[in-house]
């Protein structure tokens, strides 16, 4: 990974910035101790000059901007001390790639903390972890840390491929070793030679095949299908599951010799609503990675941090790249604003009763009366969640001029159920009329 060199401007006003960027890998060396290299970045403060703008950004402390580098000039950033959250994460983008791990939460830099140690070990990696919080994304790290990062990385999703092709496809074929095979094919394994394989939702593959993966990583060698005469292999192995390893070896669904083959080293990743620091980071990353060619990069505002921060997230990290995508769509400023943030479902929050209004004694205001308790707002939050969900649709309608067919697409349901919640809507007294077209 490459280095930084921050000004000393930059490491008094931001040394959170520089400390996080310490915590998540990055080197960070000084112009009095070090030289340094062709690719190493620069950190200085608004103001200050700037020897090489191509490998430079430019942090101020004012506003909120973010102007990635193009044509040569340096990248610029701004943000005050109640920014730093989302100033951070873009700033980590701009310097790393929007494609980097992105960490903000201890744990987080914990874990990419380990990953880095593992990387330098040439050890088999087991990752578990829920669907779509980065489990990938950490094996990439741990291939591009690695003695192996100029080798192969080759992902594949052992539940995505057929199971009569997968032997074949991991381990290779000859010529005519079934109907089909007109000419012989090297496998997965051998692809990745002097690199990295990710085997992906690895608990999805057969007992039989499983097997035939355990010979593999003992004897460091694949026989192709057809084949009689093993071929070696120099592979690292990076396996990923969605599901408890250990309760599927107990179940008799996994073998449990693999298990321990594959778990050298065992790193887990949490679901996002585990480590809601992350959240503000990641956006800024995400929006960064998808703003396009945009001359302003839209900046949340705090109202909308807020509703990402107050999800509950079941997608993890993919639905908030979803929720991002659409955010940028609505967005046509410089500010991503809380009515731009559209979750697949609306947030699930606990909300406080709702106060008893203050009534008017009608007679004998000087008999003191006991209390009747409010009776329970049962339908407080579907109330809310309906309101939530019409302001979605409105929202929606707005921005594609009226059309249902857009709507529904964007929205990622179907007409059918689109005319239904119209038609609920409309029982309840919200009018759609105005900004309806087709």
């Amino acid at each position: 990974m490459r280095s930084i060199f921050p000004s000393a401007a930059v490491t008094a006003r931001k040394y959170a910035l520089v400390s996080s960027l310490r915590a998540q890998g990055f080197g960070i060396g000084s112009l009095d101790t070090a030289q340094p290299g062709a690719n190493d970045l620069f950190l200085v403060a608004e103001g200050e000059p700037v020897a090489y703008p191509a490998r430079t950004v430019v942090i101020g402390s004012e506003g909120r901007s973010v102007t990635p580098s193009r044509s040569g000039a340096p990248a610029r950033i701004g943000f005050a001390a109640d920014d730093t959250a989302v100033g951070n994460g873009f700033a980590r983008a701009l310097i790393g790639g929007p494609d980097m791990p992105t960490a903000a939460d201890p744990e987080s830099l914990a874990l990419l903390a380990l990953a880095e140690r593992v990387a330098a070990a040439d050890i088999t990696v087991l990752i578990n972890g829920p669907t779509g919080t980065g489990k990938e994304v950490l094996a990439r790290a741990i291939h591009n840390g690695s003695p192996r990062k100029a080798g192969p990385f080759i992902a594949i999703n052992c539940a995505a491929l057929p199971e009569s092709m997968l032997e074949a496809m991991l381990f290779g074929h000859q010529k005519g070793a079934f109907t089909g095979a007109s000419s012989g094919g090297e496998g997965f394994f051998r692809a990745a030679n002097g690199g990295t394989i990710l085997l992906d939702e690895i608990a999805e593959m057969p007992l039989t095949l499983q097997a035939k993966l355990l010979r593999v990583l003992q004897e460091r060698e694949v026989v192709p299908l057809g084949a009689t005469v093993p071929q070696p292999i120099d592979v690292r192995v990076i396996a990923c599951a969605n599901r408890d390893l250990q309760g599927e070896v107990a179940a008799g669904r996994f073998r449990a010799d693999l298990y321990y083959r594959l778990a050298v080293f065992p790193l887990t990743t949490k679901s996002l609503a585990e480590r809601p620091q992350d959240i503000p980071a990641l956006a800024a990353t995400m929006i960064l990675r998808h703003a396009g060619n945009r001359n302003v990069i839209p900046w949340p505002s705090r109202a909308a941090i807020e509703a990402l921060m107050l999800h509950d997230w079941p997608g993890n990290v993919r639905e908030l790249e979803n929720v991002i995508q659409r955010a940028l769509l609505f967005c046509g400023g410089d500010t991503i604003e809380a009515s731009h943030i559209l979750f697949d479902r609306p947030v699930t929050m606990t909300f406080a009763p709702r106060p008893a209004p203050v009534v008017a004694p009608i007679a004998e205001p000087l008999v003191a009366v006991a209390e009747t308790p409010a009776e329970p707002q049962t339908d407080t939050l579907g109330t809310i969640v309906q309101m939530s969900e019409f302001a979605a649709i409105r929202e929606t309608l707005k921005a594609c001029g009226g059309s249902r067919i857009e709507t529904a697409r964007r929205l990622g349901i179907s007409e059918r159920t689109l005319r239904y919640r119209l038609a609920k809507a409309r029982e309840q007294g919200e009018d759609f009329a105005r900004v309806m077209s087709a």
